[in-house]
């Protein structure tokens, strides 16, 4: 009956199996789709991913195509072949100005949908990879010292190596490694053979400085301060000239000038002969000689010009002497007589005479009372140093002192080496003593205050003092002599503020004129390098933050070829240390133990410091002829997993290139 409907429910149901199964199947297949394709695109980012990273700093066929290798084995590892029921599948990856593309594909048939019409689906995804930098300011504290001229391995000991690089010296590897960091950091291609050239147009453009401080036995880093950072008035180990008051000529009398002594030269020769008078009747030539005259000179003429003049003193008299010449006429008569005629003849002959007169002056002395010089005390002699100060941060090169010949001025000239502020005599540096501003990084110094002040190493003013034995002594010395300088002096060269280097000609000849010379004091070369470096210390202004305001990854790269080296009779930023004794009991000359153990106490303390501040400091150690003591200490100066051991040069260049690498961040850029 038409009114019976009891079999409708099962065509119904039969009609909606349809439409359920289609529901059904398209969520099975999309899942496998989302499957595939979420597979699919994390294995197109590890390829990128890993060939980026092999790529580094260098290019992308490099090594024998070695990162494109290596993303494409890391796709492979990543995504099967025919992985989850898909098939026909490519994937390529390349790269353009440092940045690692990559494409992959598959396809996949529809398990249910093939049903519903639906048959093959194409999957395909798109990666990329770049090496992204931080905003970040990088200090080198490189160690300059004379042993950086040695090979660069070996375990010999060359010492300094006569101050002359040897052909694989130390320091040409270390100006290598550190273009080679400057390559890969800010993508720029220096000079330097890196074993490839960073990709045109991959030049890092964030915020990325690098700084600067070389050291040995000092640093040269006053220049770079304020005129305000350097105190007026410093102390040195020097001299001072004592005078005496005594009656001083200022001045002469003039005397009457007389005539000294008188010389006659005849000028010329004799004229002819002339007959001037004839007598007759003369009855011999006894009564002719008697009509003869008498010869004469006649001294009629002019006096001539000064000349020849010249002054001494005898005694305290001043004496001038001079001459002049009058010119004259020498007149000489003779006879002739002849018997025969009872005639007598005078005859006459002329020449001309010079009369040379020698006139003198005797002035009496004008005497007044002055100081003048005794003999120069040899002590501690403080100098108003503020002549080198040129306004703001600008700077002298020298200035004249007190401290020249019997006490006069002579120049004196600073090459931007500095004495360190206030220190204290202790051994204990944990924590670091308050009063300790050597060792305090951010403290700013207070003009007037010497002792929160930097002052400058004047070579030429400091002075040894020693006994008339020749024993040294801290004692004041008294003497006329000038005492000898047998104290060493080296500064290191010139250190560079945190900047950007976008031309690599600069980068690289700065490197190219670091200098080798000195002995080795980690704790200064650490200490600055943390001063330069600091978001919160004497250049905050400078370095808190970049132009924006954006926060800054900051990293100190500490590197060294060898243990601490001190010298008492060397002239440090503490001074000679003999003498001064800033940091050894004032009661004793230290030895060269004791110093070194206060540079290693001070070096450990500073990379605590550091560390604290929230900056990764890196320590490299290059060169087999580093102690196992030394190596130690590096060791627990570097913040954690960041100290490097370099046998060589190459090894340098690969540990410079890993931190460089390190520092650089990998990113995903699609």
């Amino acid at each position: 009956m038409r009114s019976n409907t009891a079999g409708n429910t099962l065509a119904m149901a039969g009609m909606a199996l349809v439409p359920l199964a289609a529901m059904i199947g398209g969520g099975v297949d999309v899942s496998r789709i989302y499957l595939v394709q979420t597979r699919l695109q994390q294995a197109c980012d590890a390829g990128a991913l890993a060939g980026r990273r092999q790529m580094a700093s260098g290019s992308w066929t490099a090594n024998s195509n070695a990162a494109s290798i290596s993303a494409n084995n890391m796709f492979r590892a990543n995504f099967d072949t025919d992985a989850y029921g898909s098939f026909d599948g490519t994937h390529a990856f390349s790269e353009n100005a440092g940045t690692v593309s990559g494409t992959a594909s598959v396809k996949l048939d529809m398990a249910v949908m093939q049903m519903f019409g639906f048959g093959t689906k194409s999957v395909s995804v798109e990666c990329d990879a770049s090496m992204s930098i931080p905003n970040t300011d990088v200090m080198f504290v490189l160690d300059t010292t004379g042993s950086m001229n040695c090979p660069d391995s070996g375990t010999t000991s060359c010492g300094n190596n006569g101050n002359i690089e040897a052909t694989d010296a130390r320091i040409k590897g270390l100006r290598s490694a550190v273009k080679c960091f400057y390559e890969t950091l800010a993508k720029r291609d220096s000079a330097e053979d890196c074993g490839s050239t960073p990709a045109a147009g991959s030049a890092n453009t964030a915020h990325l400085r690098f700084g600067f401080v070389p050291y040995s036995t000092n640093v040269n880093v006053g220049k770079l301060l304020p005129n305000d950072f350097l105190a007026d008035n410093w102390t040195y180990q020097s001299r001072e000239a004592v005078t005496r008051l005594e009656n001083v000529v200022v001045d002469y009398t003039p005397g009457t000038p007389y005539v000294y002594a008188t010389t006659y030269y005849y000028d010329g020769n004799w004229s002819g002969t002339s007959i001037v008078e004839t007598h007759n009747d003369v009855r011999n030539s006894s009564s002719c000689n008697s009509l003869q005259p008498d010869d004469y000179d006649d001294m009629s003429g002019s006096e001539g010009p000064k000349f020849g003049e010249s002054t001494w003193t005898s005694g305290d008299e001043q004496i001038t002497r001079w001459y002049t010449d009058v010119s004259g006429t020498r007149y000489d008569y003779s006879t002739d007589y002849h018997s025969r005629q009872d005639r007598c003849r005078i005859l006459l002959r002329t020449r001309g005479l010079i009369e040379r007169r020698e006139y003198r002056q005797v002035d009496s002395p004008v005497y007044e009372q002055q100081q003048v010089f005794s003999h120069y005390d040899y002590k501690p002699v403080t100098f108003d140093v503020s002549p080198l100060k040129a306004g703001g941060s600008t700077w002298n090169n020298s200035l004249d002192l007190p401290v020249g010949n019997r006490g006069l001025d002579t120049g004196v000239s600073w090459d931007g080496c500095i004495e360190e502020r206030q220190t204290v005599r202790t051994t204990n540096f944990n924590p670091i003593p308050a009063n300790a501003y050597d060792l305090d990084i951010d403290r700013l110094p207070t003009t007037g205050d010497s002792t929160t002040q930097w002052g400058p190493i004047l070579r030429e003013a400091v002075w040894d003092r020693y006994t008339s034995e020749g024993y040294r002594t801290t004692d004041t010395v008294s003497t006329a002599t000038d005492l000898r300088k047998y104290f060493g002096y080296y500064c290191a060269s010139e250190a560079r503020k945190l900047q950007r280097w976008d031309t690599p000609s600069q980068f690289d000849s700065y490197l190219d004129g670091l200098d080798a010379i000195g002995s080795t004091y980690h704790d200064i070369g650490l200490i600055w390098g943390a001063r330069l470096l600091s978001p919160t210390g004497i250049f905050a202004s400078e370095n808190e933050a970049t132009a924006n305001g954006g926060a800054i990854d900051r990293h100190l790269i500490f590197m060294t070829d060898g243990d601490t080296v001190t010298d008492r009779l060397q002239y440090t930023s503490y001074g000679v240390e003999w003498y001064d004794r800033r940091r050894t009991s004032s009661s004793s000359a230290p030895s060269n133990s004791e110093l070194t153990t206060q540079v290693n106490s001070r070096f450990l303390a500073m990379c605590n410091a550091i560390r604290n501040q929230n900056i990764t400091l890196w320590v490299v150690s290059f060169g087999n002829g580093v102690s196992s003591t030394a190596i130690t200490n590096l060791q627990n100066c570097a913040t954690s997993g960041k100290f490097y051991n370099a046998s060589n040069s190459a090894e340098l260049l690969e540990n410079f290139r890993s931190i460089a690498n390190d520092i650089s961040q990998l990113r995903l850029t699609n």
